[in-house]
């Protein structure tokens, strides 16, 4: 098991929580997949791994993940939750508008943004989620777009 997945499973301990073999399970599934995954997908791949995990184990299993700040629910105009890993208590996106492609990235600059407005408004911040949209580098190339939308030129 990696150390990502141990830093989850002893946050849920130091919350009370038992680690059963289930919730190991859907830990280490979880961080395989790199945490970008809806729950319905994470149980298809723990058929196979863990026949003994329930689908409404899994979604138990998330809900508590996200309760604790550990996870986070994204919605990616698929209409189901995708489910991300919040390293830090942050996580970041580069989301293209055409092709829908997400781009993770670790380094965030955004930390100071974020105490900024914790002082602004007298906000205690304990992580964010960020989500910058635009034109990936492919759809950039292949597509002649008026710049700021998401029309193409003359319609």
């Amino acid at each position: 098991m990696g150390d990502r997945a141990e830093v989850l499973l002893d946050a849920l301990a130091a919350e009370g929580h038992r680690l059963t073999p289930a919730r190991r399970a859907i830990v280490t599934a979880l961080v395989a997949c790199r945490g970008h995954i809806t729950a319905d997908d994470l149980a298809l791949r723990l058929r196979e791994a863990a026949p003994q995990v329930g689908r409404m184990t899994v979604y138990r299993t998330l809900e508590l993940l996200c309760d604790l700040g550990l996870v986070r629910p994204i919605f990616l105009g698929t209409g189901a939750a995708h489910y991300v890993l919040m390293d830090g208590g942050s996580h970041h996106h580069l989301i293209c508008i055409q092709c829908q492609r997400v781009i993770d990235f670790d380094r965030c600059q955004e930390s100071a943004l974020a105490e900024t407005l914790g002082q602004q408004f007298n906000f205690e911040v304990q992580g964010h989620l960020l989500e910058v949209y635009g034109l990936c580098d492919v759809c950039r190339v292949t597509n002649s777009q008026v710049p700021g939308t998401s029309e193409p030129p003359g319609t």
